[in-house]
Formats: C-alpha cells, structure tokens, sequence
C-alpha cells in the first residue's frame, strides 16, 4: 500500500528553466490520478517516469491556462500511444467546450472514451469513491471559479497479530471477519474476541489541494487535520498586497490555514516567476509553521513517512 505525491509543476503562471506551471500526480494504493495539466506536463511525466496511461481520473481545478493548457498534448499522446481505457476528466462545466473543439480541429479520434464530469465551485462535494478512498472537491477563493481538492484514504481493517494468531491455531479464512471486528466461533466452539488476536489499524492518511487561492478561512472546515497540505504560496510576505489584489496567497497566508486547520505537514507552491530561488519562501515558512516545505519540480511525497514523522 503507498501513497504519494509527485511535484510536476511547482511554479505560477510564467514557466522557467527551475519550474514548470502546475500539475500533480498522485498514487494513491494503485489508483493514478492527476492533479490540473498545465502545459508541458506529458514532458514532466515523462521526465520522471511516470507511466502517464495508467492515470484514471484527472482533477481540472479552474480555467486558468497554467493549470489545464497542457491537456490536449496528453490526450493526443495517450491515444497516438494506444490508450482504450476509458479516462474521467473533472473540471468546470466550461472545460469539455474548449478541450473537444480542438481535438476536432486537429483531426483527433480518441480510440478511449472520454467522460467529463462538471464540478461543483460552491459546495463541498463528493466526486470519487472506491472501496480503499474518496476524493472530494471544495471552493476556493479566486478571480473564477476554483476548486481545491482533497484524496483521503477510507478507515483502514484491523491488523492481524501473528504471534497471536499461531498461539490460537487460526486459518487465514478467519482473518477478514477479524480485521472487521467481529469475533468467530471455532469448530470446537472456542469464541475467538477480535480484540484478542488483532492489532490497531495504520493511520488514515490524506492529501489537500489549495490551488490558486486568495486566504479563505472557509477552507480550514474542509481539510482539517490532513497529513499533507498543498497550498498555495505564490507571494513572499513582503508582497502581501500584490497578493491580495490578484486574489493569491502568501507564504503567511498559507502557514495560517495550515496552523489553523492543524495539518502535518504544509508544502507550498505555484510560486511567482519573480523569486529567483526559494530561500526567501523557507526562510519565512519556518519561522510561520515550522513542519513545512518549498515545492520543486520532482518533489515526491510520501505521505505514510510524513505521518510517521509527525
């Protein structure tokens, strides 16, 4: 089981030679999702070798072109590649509008059925689920409608003790209604209590996704206690007020939701082509939240290592 998080992307709207616009991949226990699909990702993919066409779902926070220009390329390249396996887009309503229209005009067939879902800008909602986790969407605070998302791992089964297990002499076909809780009945008629022969289960963990953003304390109730935050920190402190009127974050701005919200662990990214390097921004996080880190292109979390740590 794993859960982690690759950088692709660490950097605002302007692309450098250090960092690349947004976009995220996330494997999640074997699920492959991708986090916006700014341009160039399919060469970020590629870069760090990740196998883009096992990506089930991709999550289109808003219609900036820094978080969705790069996704026509790694459509076209999913299917000049043989993709048929259906791929689930989720994004604004406006997003299948601009995307269809120029696969059309370019000739493109898709041999793979392309599904978009429209996501909810106001509410938090629901948008995935299997039996292992649940991705859910929530409203940012920005210049259009904006998403943030969070991937939370579902409550985990109980963990078998296996020196209890060979002082008791059970078969593996007991296991699953233990690690559920229950207690069994033998054969003999001995009553095992799952208590007895159980561990505690691992840690749930989850990952937040503040994309642009300008400081909403509404998001705060939505990603309460998560492992890893991603926010948001495209401003120095120093730069407050150009924050504030293009409807961003600071690195204050960030630490603050993080504190509040009592997070692990806080990475901060989508930062201004302005900052030549990143010291500024760690310096500051430091001294604001001191479990914290700067995003760079490549950056892989782990969050079960995260929540160790913590």
């Amino acid at each position: 089981m794993n859960f982690s998080v690759t950088i692709l992307g660490s950097g605002a709207a302007l692309p450098t030679k250090n960092r690349m616009p947004t976009a995220q991949y996330v494997n999640c226990n074997n699920r492959h999702f991708l986090i916006d699909c700014a341009e160039g990702t399919q060469l970020q993919l590629r870069k760090y070798k990740i196998n883009f066409q096992k990506i089930s779902h991709i999550f289109i926070s808003h219609l900036h072109g820094d978080h969705y220009f790069g996704l026509v390329g790694l459509l076209s390249t999913m299917n000049l590649l043989g993709r048929e396996k259906e791929l689930f887009i989720h994004g604004p309503k406006e997003l299948q509008d601009f995307i269809m229209p120029m696969l059309r005009f370019g000739g493109a067939r898709l041999a793979f059925n392309l599904n978009f879902i429209a996501l909810n800008t106001t509410d938090k909602i629901k948008i995935y689920e299997d039996p292992v986790l649940e991705v859910h969407s929530f409203p940012l605070k920005h210049k259009i409608p904006t998403c943030g998302f969070i991937i939370k791992e579902k409550k985990k089964a109980l963990k078998i003790n296996p020196k209890k297990i060979k002082e008791k002499n059970l078969k593996i076909e007991h296991f699953k209604a233990l690690q559920n809780g229950k207690d069994i009945i033998l054969e003999n008629g001995e009553e095992i209590s799952f208590k007895d022969v159980t561990l505690p289960p691992t840690d749930v963990l989850s990952y937040a996704y503040c994309s642009d953003t300008k400081k909403n304390l509404k998001v705060v109730e939505f990603i309460k206690e998560v492992t890893v935050l991603y926010h948001e920190a495209t401003f120095l402190i120093k730069d407050q007020k150009r924050a504030n009127s293009t409807f961003h974050s600071s690195t204050k701005d960030a630490a603050l939701i993080a504190s509040k919200a009592n997070v692990k662990k806080l990475v901060v990214g989508h930062l201004s082509s302005r900052y030549k390097t990143n010291d500024a921004h760690t310096e500051e996080l430091q001294n604001l939240f001191t479990n914290s880190q700067v995003a760079e292109d490549g950056l892989c979390i782990d969050l079960a290592k995260e929540q160790s740590r913590s």
